[in-house]
């Protein structure tokens, strides 16, 4: 399992009957994971002393309950350097609490933002031109910001317009508001096709697709019906000496295996090197064990 262990900003606290106990800086948080089937002891005293709970309904959905909570805050981390070179970029992240549970981050991503930045950090002082990055379903820009923050020239498309505009918010928290981003609202798949008829090229893509979405103009996404033709296009996109290539995934149905599997057949046989896959997850406090927060495959050259 690949584990983001290099926060200081969040913690995941404790975990007990569907619930995970964090902190994210200085408030703590009580929100619902459907991994945690075990019931065990709040024993924690943040269980009693929470800023913010996000109740889910039988109904479907839920709401927030909040205990002296701000309407928004801040909380930051410090990427790169775990492998090749000793450099260190902080990224800084504007938070809030909204529909579903969410904060607007997942820092479970953190483990695969090290992963990459080492590899741009890497390639750079040898390339003859900039490292381009593809980020797609690029949600508030973490790792857009990863990447940006490790020298690459980013291309940032969801098809949110209130998510891009987050992510350039957190760009200038970051002090990346200048940084080469091109901050695109569009459907990534239509915008995939369009660069392919363009003849563009990058040299690392990097895909987080929803299980369920839609498009600005109502289109359909649906990842088991979607993913495998989007996986097969988008390489066309990758550069003859492109870098990476990373996929994660949060539905049930795409295990590590499965998406090495596609990353192999999509990647690997076209451009050789190396794919790998396997669960992400985050360190838990009380207990010391490793709660597991979806899967990601990757490939490099």
């Amino acid at each position: 399992m690949w584990i983001a262990d290099n926060w200081k900003d969040y913690e995941v606290l404790d975990t007990s009957a569907g619930e995970k106990l964090e902190r994210w800086g200085d408030y703590i948080l009580v929100r619902p994971d459907p991994q945690v089937i075990w019931n065990t002891p709040h024993a924690h005293t943040g269980w009693k002393h929470k800023n913010g709970h996000y109740h889910r309904s039988s109904k479907g959905g839920g709401e927030w309950e909040f205990f002296d909570l701000p309407d928004e805050w801040t909380i930051s981390y410090e990427t790169g350097g775990r492998n090749s070179a000793p450099w260190h970029s902080r990224l800084t992240f504007r938070l809030k609490p909204f529909s579903f549970k969410h904060t607007g981050l997942f820092p479970e991503q953190a483990v695969n933002w090290d992963w990459f930045s080492d590899l741009i950090r890497s390639a750079a002082p040898a390339a003859d031109r900039p490292v381009k990055v593809l980020n797609l379903f690029a949600y508030t820009g973490g790792a857009t910001l990863a990447a940006a923050a490790a020298g690459a020239h980013v291309t940032h498309v969801d098809a949110s317009k209130g998510m891009v505009s987050w992510a350039k918010e957190n760009a200038q928290a970051s002090g990346l508001g200048d940084a080469p981003i091109r901050w695109l609202v569009d459907d990534c798949v239509k915008f995939v096709e369009r660069e392919i008829r363009r003849g563009n090229k990058y040299d690392g893509i990097i895909m987080d697709p929803p299980s369920y979405g839609r498009g600005p103009k109502g289109e359909i996404w649906k990842i088991e019906e979607g993913i495998w033709p989007f996986m097969e296009l988008t390489a066309q996109l990758l550069s003859k000496d492109a870098l990476f290539f990373l996929i994660n995934s949060y539905t049930t149905g795409l295990q590590p295996a499965v998406l090495s599997y596609m990353v192999n057949l999509a990647v690997t046989k076209r451009f050789g090197g190396s794919a790998e896959a396997d669960e992400i997850g985050l360190p838990v406090s009380e207990s010391g064990l490793i709660l597991p927060c979806g899967a990601s495959g990757r490939w490099h050259r």
